[in-house]
């Protein structure tokens, strides 16, 4: 069987393996079939499709949204070499799912709207389906209405022009789309349980996603949440892909 590939971007080791390890946790994927990339750690090396069953995407410090000139010389490195491998992956509607930067990336590659104007803080959120989206197979098995981790100063204002709407929530109208038939992208983060995001409070407590000083409140609310639906979107990316 054919590996998946993780494009990762964090530059901070733990959450960066944290990242890769839920990924493959939560797909019921074992250690040789999740192939993973650093993006922000050097040039993207070549990469042949063909290799992999599909690509996910990670979550990222990046922000699409950004004007060129204020993005970190890492992140238009990045960006510049992704747009060639996301010009292939959507022609060849190799499957895809992106998570949280998924959004900005595959959306402003494919002409989304993406600002500011619908950041969540980081903590749970009731995500609802839409009617592609219960009747999407991706999103098999999963309720109508779920909870989920979210925490991101950008989200998609106004979809790809030729995108399908699959979930909203009450504070981002934008929590996942999908392109084609194969390519997906969530606002929401299907890779994190409790214990991932409390990683993560951690690494990036001086990064804006919510007042340092509040980082035990945010903990706590994530504590008492019950967010498990989430996972079984990565676990039928790898069934239906793999």
């Amino acid at each position: 069987m054919r590996p998946f590939l993780l494009l990762a971007s964090r530059a901070e080791d733990v959450a960066a393996d944290d990242e890769l390890a839920a990924f493959a946790r939560f797909g019921g994927l074992s250690p040789d079939r999740l192939h993973r990339v650093r993006m922000e750690a050097g040039p993207l090396p070549p990469i042949d499709l063909d290799d992999y069953a599909g690509v996910l995407m990670g979550g990222s410090p990046f922000n699409s949204s950004d004007p060129e000139d204020a993005k970190p010389p890492t992140q238009r490195r990045v960006e510049a070499e992704l747009r060639p491998l996301l010009d292939q992956i959507v022609a060849r509607d190799v499957p895809f799912l992106g998570s949280c930067y998924g959004v900005g990336t595959l959306g402003v590659h494919q002409g989304a709207v993406i600002d500011g104007r619908y950041a969540e803080p980081v903590g749970p959120v009731p995500v609802t389906l839409t009617d592609a989206g219960a009747a999407d197979p991706l999103l098999a098995g999963l309720p109508r209405t779920f909870d989920a981790f979210v925490g991101h100063k950008e989200a998609c204002a106004e979809l790809p022009p030729a995108a399908t709407l699959l979930a909203s929530s009450p504070t981002c109208p934008v929590q996942m789309f999908r392109l084609r038939r194969h390519l997906y992208a969530t606002q929401f983060h299907p890779e994190l349980d409790a214990q991932g995001i409390l990683t993560r409070i951690e690494v990036y407590r001086h990064a804006g996603y919510f007042p340092a000083h509040e980082a035990d409140q945010v903990a706590a609310r994530i504590r008492a949440a019950d967010v498990s639906w989430p996972h079984l979107v990565l676990r039928n990316f790898v069934r239906l892909f793999g």
